[in-house]
């Protein structure tokens, strides 16, 4: 084992850990003042719940063995639940660090993934729906994703699409829950109707701050090393995300004539949502056209809930579900064997970028039926959405009987 490596995936774990409150943040600016404390706990639950799920059965069915059906490996076994049998040698999972290093770093990303759905759901989701469904979700949906992606499942396998730190199994997994999720749900009161404004634009913007500096770990901490792709990673990332905010920001002014602090936070985040799939098999000069890309292309999406009516509160879809698809596809054009070991399209390797596209066609499917049946069982039984007094009271105090700021002379 290698201490430097080590080191680095402690690091990378602590980053991608610090992301979620980070979203927190983020999430929390960009809704109404008395709905910031909900946001804050749908955040920090996934914390809590995420943890028990993925240390109990969610790690074992994501990396451990294959169940299979035909050729294609679907799912992982239960050999390794509660972790047991993972300690401090690196004999299962083959990587240069501990075993028990590698479950927490992945950990992290299962935490990180349901949370990036509270975004669209804001201001109206009851608290117990919302933990019941992230808890059954990063079961049921998440790992098994994340096994076909990385497990050893067929997406690797057999379809044989790239993914280098989850545009696939974190962006379009949560981006199509989002969507599935809020159709179930329905619309704000007064949505189209009434302005619903940020309250607190500074709290995204710090939030995006956070964000970025946690995407660190997250892409670069995806190489499993501190080496050359490591590094190749950390510096596409700084690239997309800076040209993406950048971009947002010049079509804000060429559409809207200002550029807003809330654009330039989702130009960024876009970028670096982009840059997640792609970030160990391009280049930095691709960097820039996925930056410029999902900078563009995520602001016009930004008007697709309003082409077709639904709800998405924080714009999980525009952002998370369209950017996830720009840097997979991306990814099937730029990809080079000198950085990650494949080809893509433009250097001379056709079949990648029809990989890429069968994958995310699997991932919008998977993710979005099973999370709409999910979301229709919740509803059923213990109901998702708060009463119409408790959304006109506002979250914060309906159900957590606390207020985001108290305001005295």
């Amino acid at each position: 084992m290698d201490t430097g490596t080590t080191a680095w995936l402690l690091t990378s774990s602590a980053l991608v850990l610090f992301m979620t409150p980070g979203l927190a943040l983020f999430y929390g600016g960009m809704v109404r003042g008395k709905n910031v404390l909900a946001m804050l706990m749908k955040n920090y639950i996934a914390m809590g719940v995420v943890t028990i799920t993925w240390i109990a059965i969610g790690c074992s069915l994501a990396f451990s063995g294959n169940a299979t059906i035909g050729d294609w490996s679907v799912v992982g076994n239960l050999d390794l639940w509660g972790i047991r049998d993972v300690g401090l040698g690196n004999e299962i999972f083959g990587i240069d660090a501990p075993d028990l290093t590698f479950v927490s770093f992945q950990m992290m990303f299962a935490i990180i993934t349901p949370a990036l759905i509270a975004g669209a759901v804001a201001e109206r989701i009851k608290f117990t729906a919302w933990v019941a469904f992230i808890a059954v979700w990063s079961i049921v949906v998440y790992s098994p994703m994340a096994h076909w992606v990385w497990g050893g499942g067929f997406i690797a396998t057999e379809v044989q699409a790239l993914d280098f730190a989850g545009g696939l199994v974190v962006h379009i997994n949560a981006g199509a829950a989002a969507l599935a999720l809020v159709m179930v749900l329905g619309k704000r009161a007064g949505w189209r109707r009434d302005a619903i404004l940020p309250h607190a634009p500074a709290l995204t913007l710090l939030g995006a701050g956070i964000l970025w500096l946690g995407w660190f770990g997250f892409n670069a901490g995806s190489a499993l090393a501190a080496d050359g792709l490591a590094a190749n990673a950390f510096i596409t990332t700084q690239i997309a995300a800076a040209v993406a905010a950048t971009t947002w920001c010049v079509v804000e002014i060429m559409r809207n004539g200002k550029p807003t602090t809330i654009g330039i936070a989702s130009g960024a985040v876009a970028g670096l949502v982009a840059i997640t799939p792609a970030a160990g098999f391009v280049s930095p000069l691709s960097a820039v056209v996925i930056g410029v890309a999902a900078g563009a292309i995520c602001f016009y999406a930004l008007q697709l809930k309003f082409q077709f009516d639904f709800d998405d509160s924080l714009d999980v879809v525009a952002v998370h579900l369209v950017g996830g698809i720009i840097g997979a596809l991306l990814l099937g054009l730029l990809a080079e064997e000198r950085i990650g070991g494949v080809d893509g399209l433009f250097f001379g390797n056709p079949e990648q970028f029809l990989r890429q596209i069968i994958s995310v066609v699997i991932a919008i499917v998977w993710a979005f039926g099973i999370s709409y049946v999910l979301a229709k069982i919740i509803d059923a039984t213990i109901g998702l959405r708060v009463t119409e007094e408790e959304e006109e009271q506002g979250l914060d105090l309906s159900l957590h009987g606390e207020k985001g700021y108290i305001l005295t002379d």
